[in-house]
């Protein structure tokens, strides 16, 4: 029997089913996205090789914040699109990718520049990349558990047959199956957000570590606030990856109050900007 089918074998008879199946392909893409990530995200963003040249002070100013920071030199790409932003990605320093669009480039003088390029350094110094992929595997135990959990009710676990409390037990299960079922979607996204959230505000302190100034930052994020245009490279799987949410002004359509901010996959920029100009 090969290790396949061995594996196969397991996930039925310990009552996984489809689902099991299904997290462990979820595993296995989580770990090739993770390893993978800059050539799936590049190609994604249809980004260009920065030319030293062409891109001399995004070159330029990288080059010396990743020896202030003691960081290898990463590889830069440029997207050509007039909207602002950038992002960066990587499994580890060592394989590293910063990319920043023709729109921001060009619209920050070098001091700002140098706040966005050491915010996206620190996402690489801090291993940001990997805290979400070890996150997202976790938020989908949850899952798991709501799958045994209803297999469980159904199969009459919790008790021997002709047991009176067995289906009391077998209820028990079916109502923390179904809530599970229910709420783990919901909870897994919020955590995900949650987390890339605070990774940003960690991101923004790292930069200033690096910079040793809070302001080039904080203006370079007063201009992107102003940018209104959504980057057409971007959409909902990439988004969390940029310094400031690309896709800001569709997302906001509809939502409101308390549900806008759960639902980002970013701080508020204004709170972002206080924070930093309270750090002289």
């Amino acid at each position: 029997m090969s290790f396949f089918s061995w594996v196969m074998s397991q996930v039925f008879e310990t009552g996984l089913g489809f689902v099991g199946i299904a997290l462990i392909f979820s595993g296995v893409m989580s770990f090739a996205s993770y390893y993978y990530s800059d050539r799936i995200v590049l190609a994604m963003s249809g980004a260009r090789p920065a030319d030293r040249e062409r891109d001399f002070d995004f070159y330029t100013v990288t080059e010396n914040l990743a020896m202030a920071a003691r960081l290898p030199m990463p590889k830069l790409y440029v997207i050509e699109d007039t909207a602002m932003n950038a992002f960066a990605t990587g499994r580890d320093p060592d394989h590293a990718v910063v990319v920043a669009t023709t729109g921001i480039l060009g619209r920050l003088d070098r001091t700002e520049l140098e706040g966005v390029v050491a915010h996206e350094l620190s996402h690489v110094k801090n291993f940001d990349i990997r805290v979400m992929s070890l996150v997202t595997i976790l938020v989908g135990v949850v899952t798991l558990l709501a799958d045994w959990f209803l297999r469980m009710s159904f199969w009459g676990f919790g008790g021997r047959k002709g047991d009176r409390d067995s289906g009391g037990n077998t209820a028990l299960f079916m109502v923390i199956g179904f809530a599970l079922a229910l709420l783990s979607p919901i909870v897994a996204t919020l955590i995900k957000l949650a987390v890339s959230r605070s990774r940003e505000y960690l991101a923004d302190a790292s930069a200033v570590s690096i910079t040793k100034y809070p302001e080039g930052l904080a203006r370079a994020l007063e201009k992107l606030s102003r940018d209104k245009e959504p980057l057409e490279a971007a959409n909902k799987a990439t988004a969390h990856m940029y310094i400031v949410n690309p896709l800001s002004n569709l997302s906001k359509a509809g939502a409101v109050g308390l549900f806008a901010g759960m639902f980002s996959t970013h701080p508020p920029i204004e709170e972002r900007i206080k924070r930093l100009r309270e750090m002289r």
